[in-house]
């Protein structure tokens, strides 16, 4: 039984009175007139729009809770007795030379440049929130000792309190962007990238060029949308001041805080917060293959697109624009998605969830191998937390899904490293922690493995990076075991073979054959003759 209601939850801060709860409105059975809170009903009818979003925004992370009829949990992965594939070429397989730990997990993605990874993953787009901001050095400077692409989502320079524009409104300074690429730039070697992500406001400020000149990066990111909500991305901001600063820059902001009523509400504390937000995009397919060799003429070497669980219309589109554009890299996010700033009942109820969206884009992709296109190297994003899921939709998109892009499950390293710090420092580590001791290299188990890599460097490295690494191992290792257990030896030999659908529905929607039915062929020849 499925106990979530529409109309009470804990990222919203919202509880039902009554234990027995209509589903479908999320509305206590029996409302009583005098009842004091707490459900989004009752909360709403004072502080309006305000809960819209999950809070205390800057301070946590929030992903959707809606239980969809099928998800990555409906199939499994087949395992083998026999056969090693993937193996380096001359290396026969057996028990010495097809051992787990020798698994290669690297991937790759590009049209023709390719940009290498340690492990198929890399993080979610980390833009103009807060927690990000303040996050950044743990996450940026993980990601490049990982091994891993790190995304700077939108909107940085655009809110930044440094940015300087030039006479035709352009950026020409932004200490924030410059502050994030360099941080991870400081750690990166020849695996992973830091790429910037540009939406309808990022373009307009010129943003693509400014990190294309002052930092020579070589790949941008178009943005059409994400997993968690079909409109542009959302801010808080709780100064007045700030607000109207924002709103000068051509940002949306709600309340409009250059209304003398919204002012005075603010600095009467009725209101505590302004939103900004981003504009919608419009996507044509002439607009795009333009803005693609706009891109390239500034001197991008790269150019991929982030696309988000639109209908099965915008994904088309994005699969053939992007194949026509030659595009490196299309990161296709599904519902629910998990975000640092989105309004909660979208997050919930909006868009193609992620298992139906990804059987939809390798329908799409086989129709357009038969017709002699190529299609652009594509990861999958929404709701990922774990090597064995990340194996399953890399293997259900094969030969097309090339890495898995998290988002919140990489973000949780980094900031449970940073916190251990704090805790150090105060002396107030949790039970949890203390169990394992009480210095930082008791605590983390990769630490010596990384003093012997960087040496004197490890003091720049912030705990929060380390604890990023040490997810990454063992996502490493986990991948390893579940590889070696389909009998996989690296990520090109994994096929679509190497699951099978627990229940008939999820086959159907998949393609993905039936537990009943995978290999009975093939069983029934051994078993008979």
């Amino acid at each position: 039984m499925n106990l979530k209601t529409p109309n009470a939850n804990e990222a919203t801060g919202t509880v039902n009175r009554s234990r027995s709860v209509v589903p479908m409105s999320g509305i206590c059975t029996r409302c009583v007139d005098g009842c004091k809170g707490a459900c989004e009903i009752w909360l709403s009818s004072f502080r309006g729009r305000e809960v819209l979003y999950p809070g205390p925004f800057g301070e946590i992370t929030a992903g959707a809770d809606k239980n969809y009829p099928i998800d990555y949990s409906h199939i499994n992965i087949q395992g083998y007795a026999r056969g090693a594939r993937g193996l380096p070429s001359g290396i026969v397989g057996d028990p010495d030379t097809a051992v787990f730990s020798e698994v290669d997990t690297e991937t790759s993605y590009g049209w023709d440049k390719k940009v290498k990874m340690k492990i198929p993953i890399f993080t979610g787009a980390l833009g103009s929130t807060e927690i990000a901001r303040v996050n950044w050095e743990h996450f940026a400077v993980g990601a490049a000792i990982s091994g891993i692409t790190l995304v700077c989502g939108e909107n940085v320079c655009g809110i930044d309190p440094g940015l300087e524009r030039d006479s035709k409104g352009k950026v020409s300074k932004s200490p924030e962007m410059d502050r994030r690429i360099n941080t991870y730039k400081k750690f990166h070697d020849e695996y992973g990238e830091i790429l910037v992500q540009m939406n309808v406001e990022d373009t307009r400020l010129g943003t693509a060029e400014y990190v294309a000149s002052k930092h020579n990066l070589e790949t941008i990111e178009l943005k059409w949308g994400q997993g968690a909500k079909c409109i542009g991305g959302e801010i808080k901001v709780n100064s007045l001041e700030r607000a109207i600063e924002l709103k000068k820059r051509g940002y949306i902001v709600l309340p409009d805080p250059t209304r003398p009523d919204m002012a005075k509400a603010f600095k009467n504390g009725a209101i505590k917060e302004f939103e900004r937000h981003s504009r919608l995009g419009f996507v044509s397919k002439e607009g795009f293959l333009e803005e693609a060799d706009r891109l390239r003429d500034i001197g991008f070497k790269r150019i991929t697109l982030k696309t988000g669980a639109y209908s099965m219309s915008e994904l088309a589109m994005a699969i053939r624009y992007g194949a026509e554009a030659k595009i490196d890299l299309l990161t296709i996010d599904g519902a629910p998605g998990g975000t640092g700033m989105s309004p909660w009942p979208m997050m919930n109820e909006w868009g193609i969830p992620t298992f139906y969206l990804q059987s939809l884009a390798y329908e799409f992709c086989e129709k357009l191998k038969k017709k002699g296109i190529r299609v652009p190297d594509i990861a999958i994003a929404g709701g990922f937390a774990d090597e064995a899921n990340a194996f399953k939709a890399i293997a259900m998109g094969s030969p097309y899904v090339k890495a898995i892009c998290m988002g919140r499950a990489l973000m949780i390293p980094g900031m449970v490293g940073k916190n251990i710090g704090k805790w150090i420092k105060e002396k107030d580590l949790p039970k949890a922690v203390a169990k394992y001791g009480s210095k930082i290299e008791e605590i983390f188990v990769t630490y010596e493995e990384l003093k012997e890599k960087f040496g004197s460097r490890m003091d720049e490295i912030p705990l929060g990076a380390i604890a990023i690494y040490t997810y990454s191992q063992r996502f490493k290792t986990g991948l390893q075991q579940v590889m070696a257990g389909s009998r996989n030896f690296s990520l090109g030999s994994v096929t679509r073979d190497d699951l099978m659908a627990l229940t008939e529905e999820s086959a159907k929607v998949s393609g993905i054959k039936y537990v009943m039915d995978a290999y009975r062929e093939d069983a029934l020849d051994i078993l008979l003759n």
